[in-house]
C-alpha cells in the first residue's frame, strides 16, 4: 500500500509538472519572423528569393533598403503578389519538414513516472528532427513536399494559446483529484479534402506517415523518445536528464543500428570521432551487409559533434555554418542557444532559420490509421542571430552512395579549408580507418556493452562541455 501511495504521489507531481510546462512552453510559438526581400533564403540546400526576376536585374544597379516580410503564418497570405510565388514555395518546403516537439500524456517512460518530456527533452527532439530529415531524403527525396502543406489552417497558431488554457485548467483539476485522464475535449481539426492521388503520391504518403510513426511517443517506435532514453541509459543518461548534441548523436546511431524494420536496413549512421571523419570507416558501413545477407550499398547519415568556439560562438565560423546549410547533403544542425536546443535548417544573411521543439502538444497515437499529421508540421519558421548560437552542436549530412560520400567529403573539405582562419579546421576527413575502437563491430547483442570504454570517455567529456538545457 505504501508503494502504491508513493506511485500516486509521483503521478500527481508529474501531472502538476506537465500542467506547468504546458503553460510555460505553449506561449512561444506565435512570434513574428521577418525576412529581407533583398537576400536569398537557404533551407537545407535549397535557395529561395523573395522577389521577381525584374527586381533581381534592378538590384545589380541599385541596392534599395529591404522591407520585412512577416512570416508568422497568417500574414504569409497577405504578401504582395509579385513575390508571393517564391514565398509560397519556401513556406511549402518549410512546412513539409517533420516537426517534433514536447508532448504530454504519452505512455509512461519505463523506470519513471514521466508522461511528458517538457523541460528536458528538447535536444532529443532536435536530434529526432535531424534524423527524420535524413530519412525523408532517403525515402522521399529533397524535392518532395507535403501536398497538404498549404492547407494547414494558419489561424491554428492563434487559437493554440486558448487551447493551452483549457488543457492547463483540466490538468490542474485532474491533478487535484488524482484523476488518471483529464477529460479535455480536443478542438476539432478540419482535415483537408482527399484529392485523387496518383500512384507516386500514394507511395509518398505511405512513407510520409511511416517516417513519422518511427518517431511516435510510444515504447515500440524505433526512434521514439522511449527508445532513445533506453539507449541513453547506457551512457549514464536517464529520463528527465539533460542531453547534449554529442550524446544525442551517439544515441541516434545506436537507435538506427538496433532498428529492426526491414525498411531501415538500408540506412546507417556514422558519428565522427574527435572531430575526425575516417573515410574507410564510413565506406565500410555503407558496404556492410544488411540483415538478410544481401549485398548492397547503404545510405549513411554522418553526424559530426563540434564546438564553434569556447564559451561563446566564434563568429569566424559563420560563413562555414552558412556554407554547410547551403549544401544538398546537409540534414541540419542539432544546436541552439544557451539553455534551449533548436534544429537549425537554414539561414538568411547572418541569421539562422530553425524549428523550435519548445512547444507542448498532446500525445498522438501514430499506430491508428490516418492519424492526424498537422501537429508534426510547423506552420511558422523562426530566425535567430548566429551570435546567439551556443558553440556546442552536431552537424548532419546524408549520402545515398559511396560516390555521394566521396563527393561530399571533397566539397566540405574545401569549405573547411577556405573558412578556417586558424591552423586547424573545425573537423577533418581522413583517409583510412580510425586507430581506436571500431564502432561498426560493437557487439549489439550484449545488453551492457552498447558503448565502448573509449566512447564512454568521449561522451563524458562532451557532457561536461555542453550547454545546460531547460
Amino acid at each position: 500500500m505504501e508503494a502504491t501511495g508513493t506511485d500516486e504521489v509521483e503521478k500527481i507531481k508529474s501531472k502538476f509538472m506537465s500542467a506547468w510546462h504546458n503553460m510555460k512552453y505553449s506561449w512561444v510559438l506565435k512570434t513574428k519572423t521577418y525576412f529581407s526581400r533583398n537576400s536569398p533564403v537557404f533551407l537545407l540546400g535549397k535557395c529561395y528569393h523573395f522577389k521577381t526576376e525584374g527586381e533581381f536585374r534592378a538590384l545589380h544597379s541599385f541596392q534599395s533598403s529591404s522591407a520585412g516580410l512577416s512570416t508568422d503564418g497568417s500574414n504569409f497570405d497577405k504578401i504582395n503578389t509579385e513575390i508571393s510565388g517564391n514565398v509560397e514555395e519556401f513556406r511549402k518546403d518549410f512546412i513539409s519538414r517533420i516537426w517534433l516537439t514536447y508532448r504530454e500524456e504519452f505512455p509512461q517512460i519505463k523506470g519513471s513516472a514521466l508522461t511528458t518530456d517538457c523541460g528536458w527533452g528538447c535536444t532529443l527532439r532536435t536530434g529526432q528532427m535531424l534524423l527524420a530529415q535524413g530519412l525523408m531524403l532517403h525515402f522521399l527525396g529533397r524535392a518532395w513536399v507535403w501536398p497538404e502543406a498549404l492547407d494547414m489552417d494558419s489561424s491554428d497558431s492563434e487559437s493554440w494559446t486558448s487551447t493551452t488554457v483549457r488543457k492547463l485548467t483540466a490538468s490542474l483539476e485532474a491533478s487535484l483529484t488524482a484523476e488518471r485522464d483529464p477529460r479535455v475535449l480536443p478542438r476539432p481539426q478540419p482535415g483537408p479534402a482527399r484529392r485523387d492521388w496518383d500512384v507516386t503520391e500514394m507511395r509518398n504518403e505511405v512513407y510520409h506517415r511511416k517516417i513519422i510513426s518511427w518517431f511516435g511517443d510510444c515504447p515500440l517506435a524505433a526512434f521514439g523518445l522511449h527508445q532513445l532514453i533506453e539507449y541513453g541509459k547506457k551512457s549514464g543518461k536517464m529520463a528527465g536528464d539533460w542531453y547534449g548534441p554529442a550524446v544525442v548523436a551517439h544515441i541516434l546511431r545506436k537507435a538506427v543500428e538496433e532498428a529492426r524494420d526491414p525498411e531501415l536496413q538500408g540506412v546507417t549512421v556514422y558519428v565522427a570521432q574527435d572531430c575526425t571523419v575516417y573515410s574507410s570507416d564510413v565506406i565500410d558501413r555503407q558496404c556492410s551487409l544488411v540483415d538478410s545477407g544481401k549485398a548492397g550499398t547503404k545510405a549513411v547519415i554522418i553526424l559530426v559533434p563540434v564546438r564553434l568556439g569556447g564559451e561563446r560562438t566564434n563568429t569566424d565560423y559563420l560563413e562555414f555554418v552558412k556554407g554547410i546549410l547551403s549544401l544538398e547533403y546537409c540534414v541540419g544542425i542539432i544546436g541552439g542557444k544557451p539553455k534551449q536546443s533548436y534544429y537549425f535548417a537554414g539561414f538568411q544573411d547572418d541569421s539562422l532559420i530553425y524549428m523550435d521543439p519548445h512547444y507542448c502538444q498532446s500525445f498522438v497515437d501514430v499506430s491508428i490509421k490516418d492519424f492526424p499529421l498537422e501537429s508534426f508540421h510547423c506552420p511558422s519558421p523562426k530566425k535567430m542571430s548566429f551570435k546567439k548560437m551556443d558553440p556546442s552542436c552536431t552537424i548532419g549530412f546524408y549520402c545515398r552512395t559511396v560516390q555521394d560520400f566521396e563527393k561530399a567529403s571533397e566539397e566540405i573539405t574545401k569549405m573547411l579549408k577556405s573558412s578556417s582562419k586558424e591552423k586547424y579546421p573545425l573537423f577533418t576527413f581522413v583517409k583510412g580507418h580510425s586507430r581506436d575502437y571500431d564502432f561498426a563491430s560493437s557487439p549489439l547483442h550484449e545488453e551492457n556493452y552498447l558503448f565502448s570504454e573509449d566512447e564512454k570517455k568521449r561522451l563524458k567529456r562532451f557532457s561536461t562541455e555542453e550547454f545546460v538545457l531547460l
